[in-house]
């Protein structure tokens, strides 16, 4: 569980370096902000992941509640970032 969780770590910061980049050469608009939704899928995977495993893995209280804090605003932001994705992938289509 601990290898999988920092596999999961590790490929989600590098998608958003990934999506951050990609969003800072692109031109459009559009596509800006859906690099930047991405890019907050990425990051929620990130903070999700880095929760859990301070969750499995704690040492103290403030590990549980550090970890409880990044897991909360971790699925808050693959929430956002799924629906504005969703929103802003059908406005290209158009």
């Amino acid at each position: 569980m601990d290898k999988l969780l920092t596999i999961i770590i590790i490929i989600s910061a590098v998608f958003f370096l990934y999506n951050k980049i990609r969003m800072w050469r692109s031109q459009e608009s559009l596509l800006k902000r859906i690099y930047q939704t991405k890019s907050s899928l990425s990051l929620g995977f990130f903070l999700t992941a880095f929760g859990v495993n301070l969750l499995t893995f704690n040492r103290s209280v403030i590990d549980l509640v550090v970890g409880a804090i990044f897991a909360i605003l971790g699925i808050a932001n693959i929430v956002y970032g799924y629906r504005a994705s969703r929103h802003y992938v059908a406005q290209l289509g158009d």
